[in-house]
């Protein structure tokens, strides 16, 4: 019933900014509490920022804490991660993912993209 689809990852020097988008579509309603988490290659999926249908509540992972703002846009079915001072172990396929709460946990969500691959270098 939903569809995600992520863009703006891409490869960029240690320092670098990139900003992701998740937009949402399809015949029922988009708006839902959203989270993002990453994946390197051999490695856990982990937790990255979760935000709440309105965007009043937020929640980020330490590592990431300073750095990354999830933020969102209803009107447009699109939640953004702005990510700064990128470092190569930031470096992983980054998803987004719909569910009924902003949990930390990848279990809670119902809806997941495909992935957009973000590669740091030193």
């Amino acid at each position: 019933q939903v569809q995600l689809v992520e863009s703006g990852g891409g490869l960029v020097q240690a320092g670098a900014s990139l900003r992701l988008s998740c937009t949402a579509s399809g015949r029922t309603p988009t708006s839902y509490p959203t989270g993002w988490f990453r994946q390197a290659p051999g490695k856990e999926r982990e937790f990255v920022a979760a935000i709440s249908v309105n965007g009043y509540i937020t929640h980020y992972a330490d590592s990431v804490k300073g750095r990354f703002a999830i933020s969102r846009d209803n009107a447009k079915n699109t939640v953004y991660l702005q990510m700064n001072s990128l470092k190569p172990e930031d470096t992983a396929v980054y998803y987004c993912a719909t569910g009924r709460v902003p949990a930390l946990s990848a279990s809670s969500y119902d809806y997941w993209g495909q992935g957009t691959q973000v590669t740091v270098s030193s």
